[in-house]
């Protein structure tokens, strides 16, 4: 006879901070978490830092990395394709187009 399992929707009714008993709150770097524990609650960690919080991982007791939120807004360069970015290379000198390279790499294959 088929059992039914019991599905959880993401993100669990627990909050982060209940999921995450190894991290320890330590004066001048904030709330730390070793690696271990970093890699098996990353859910919670992402959680935690998406509300705000900076969290810092610690292998061996150093502070290896700092998780934080990225800033909403922020301004981002602008893609100008590839048009303006050849505009700016040096004008083609002759030798071998790109299709010629590419067949002579196949012929020489056996393709």
């Amino acid at each position: 006879m088929k059992t039914k399992t019991k599905v959880i929707k993401y993100p669990a009714t627990r909050t982060a901070a209940m999921e995450l008993k190894e991290a320890v709150a330590v004066p001048g770097v904030g709330l730390t978490i070793p690696v271990r524990a970093a890699k098996a609650k990353l859910s919670a960690l992402l959680e935690l830092v998406a509300a705000g919080q900076e969290v810092t991982i610690t292998s061996d007791g150093q502070p290896k990395a700092l998780l934080s939120p990225i800033k909403p807004g922020g301004s981002r360069k602008v893609f100008t394709g590839t048009r303006e970015h050849l505009k700016h290379m040096p004008a083609w000198s002759g030798g071998l187009t790109a299709e010629a390279l590419i067949r002579e790499d196949r012929d020489g294959r056996g393709w």
